[in-house]
């Protein structure tokens, strides 16, 4: 990797912590420039405007997401132990979350609920992706004969991430864990008594 490519690594890690921390609208680009240690020239080398910023470096926070997923799933084949490490992923994320700040995607769905429509959609999209994520996994356990026929893997993957993302809120707004940990909890219990077979 050439220097260019690193400074503009850099770049990313720092402004997806301080956007992830402070929101878009909340991060001037002095407090960019100030994380960076960069000056402006040396950002907008990289990144034509603070929103084409702003967009990867949500990928950038969200990426950091999937990682944990993928290491979460690797090797597990049945769809209940599927279920139950996606859940699993938010128990290492109240005690290490891949980023500083809270969940990336529902601090962005949250901040631009009234604006920035370009964030908002991949926002969304990264939702419909963890969303289509519990529904297959679901789908394809009823046709192995892992998951009852009467579960419905979308209102399951609904119920799955607004618990697990309240509960992201909860422990930060209380700086508590213990909020994450009782919605997994609860959850990975869900799913070992009520989904499989």
């Amino acid at each position: 990797m050439g220097k260019g490519e690193q400074t503009r690594e850099r770049i990313l890690e720092k402004a997806a912590v301080l956007f992830n921390r402070q929101g878009f609208a909340g991060s001037s680009m002095a407090d960019v420039m100030h994380a960076t240690g960069l000056r402006k020239g040396g950002i907008y080398r990289h990144f034509e405007s603070k929103e084409a910023l702003a967009l990867e470096a949500f990928d950038h926070a969200v990426q950091r997401v999937r990682v944990r997923f993928v290491a979460a799933l690797r090797d597990r084949h049945d769809a209940v132990a599927r279920l139950r490490a996606i859940v699993g992923v938010f128990r290492e994320y109240a005690v290490d979350p891949p980023m500083p700040g809270g969940c990336p995607v529902m601090n962005t769905a949250i901040e631009t609920d009234d604006g920035n429509p370009e964030l908002r959609a991949r926002a969304r999209a990264v939702m419909e992706e963890w969303r289509a994520m519990v529904r297959r996994t679901v789908e394809r356990g009823q046709e192995r004969g892992e998951v009852r026929p009467e579960v419905d893997g979308d209102a399951l993957a609904s119920v799955c991430i607004s618990l697990l993302e309240g509960g992201i809120m909860m422990s930060k707004l209380y700086h508590d864990p213990v909020h994450l940990l009782r919605a997994v909890d609860h959850l990975d219990r869900h799913v070992q008594e009520q989904v499989r077979v």
